[in-house]
C-alpha cells in the first residue's frame, strides 16, 4: 500500500491549510499525474489513515491530493467559519493553491491535473471546471449541485431544520440570489475547456437528478465533452457493490484516456 503523508501550506491569504498526499509506490515523486479528490460535506474532513479511494489512485499512477479548505472540520470554529458564503470562492481558492503548491514542489505535471470529488466535491468539481479552465485537464463530478439557488430550494424535508446554517454558510437565496448564481457553475458553462463525466443517482434527494441533468443540457448544446452517467437504483452515493465497480471502472478508464494512467478493463455487462 501507499503511505498517506500529511502536507500543509500558506493560502493566497495567509491561512494555513492542510491535507494529505498519496503517491503512486516505487515511482520517482517528479511530474507525475495528480488527481485532487475533493471531500464533501464540505463540513467534513479528510482523516489520516487507510483510504480506498488514494490506495485506488495511487495503484493507478496517480498523485492523490486530498486537502482541508477552509470550512472543513476538525481545526477550529475560526477556520470553520471562515468558508461561510466562500463557495466557488477563498474555499476553492485552497483548492487550486493545493495544485500550485503540488506543482511548485515539482511533484505534479501541470499538464495532467484532475479534480475529482462527490457531493460538494462534485460541485467543487464543476467550479473548477468552469473557473478555473486552465487548471484542470479533465474533471469527474458526483452528484454535486450545479445551482446553488435550485439546490438549497429543493433541500428534502429532513434538512429544513439546517436550512438556517445553510443560509449563513452557503447564503439565503430570498436575499442573495446574485451571490448564489456568481457561485453556480450552471452559469459559467461556456467557460468550459475540459473533458467531464458527471454521474448522479436517480434517487437522490440531497443533491436532485435535476442538478445534474441541467448543467449536462447546457454542455451538450453547447457542443462540450461530457459524459453523463444515471444510477436508477442509488441516491447520494453508491452503495450498490456492482454500482460501485462500474463507477470505478468507469472513472479509471476515464482518467486513463485524459491523464494516461493505468486501468483494467471490466465486462460491465456480466
Amino acid at each position: 500500500l501507499a503511505p498517506m503523508e500529511p502536507i500543509s501550506f500558506t493560502s493566497r491569504d495567509g491561512l494555513t491549510i492542510h491535507g494529505y498526499i498519496t503517491f503512486p509506490p516505487e515511482k520517482p515523486r517528479r511530474d507525475l499525474p495528480l488527481v485532487l479528490n475533493v471531500h464533501g460535506g464540505p463540513w467534513y474532513r479528510d482523516t489520516w489513515g487507510y483510504n480506498p479511494e488514494a490506495q485506488w489512485l495511487a495503484n493507478r499512477g496517480y498523485i492523490c491530493l486530498q486537502v482541508n479548505f477552509r470550512g472543513s472540520t476538525g481545526y477550529g470554529k475560526e477556520f470553520l467559519n471562515a468558508g461561510n458564503k466562500e463557495w466557488g470562492r477563498k474555499m476553492q481558492n485552497d483548492l487550486t493553491d493545493a495544485v500550485n503548491w503540488a506543482v511548485d514542489q515539482g511533484y505534479a505535471d501541470p499538464e495532467r491535473v484532475a479534480i475529482y470529488g462527490h457531493s460538494y466535491g462534485g460541485y467543487a468539481a464543476l467550479v473548477g471546471a468552469t473557473f478555473t479552465p486552465d487548471l484542470f485537464t479533465c474533471a469527474i463530478s458526483g452528484m454535486g449541485p450545479s445551482n446553488l439557488v435550485t439546490f438549497i430550494n429543493s433541500v428534502p424535508p429532513y434538512w429544513t431544520t439546517m436550512l438556517e446554517v445553510m443560509y449563513t454558510r452557503i447564503g439565503d437565496p430570498r436575499t442573495e440570489q446574485e451571490l448564489l448564481e456568481e457561485r453556480s457553475p450552471l452559469f459559467m458553462v461556456d467557460r468550459i475547456q475540459i473533458p467531464m463525466l458527471i454521474v448522479q443517482g436517480a434517487n437522490d434527494v440531497r443533491v436532485k437528478q435535476a442538478e445534474s441533468e441541467q448543467v449536462v443540457a447546457a454542455m451538450r448544446e453547447k457542443g462540450l465533452d461530457v459524459e453523463y452517467i444515471v444510477f436508477d437504483d442509488e441516491g447520494h452515493g453508491f452503495v450498490k457493490p456492482e454500482n460501485r465497480i462500474k463507477f470505478y471502472a468507469e472513472a479509471e478508464e476515464f482518467l486513463a484516456r485524459h491523464m494516461g494512467g493505468r486501468y483494467e478493463p471490466v465486462d460491465l455487462e456480466s
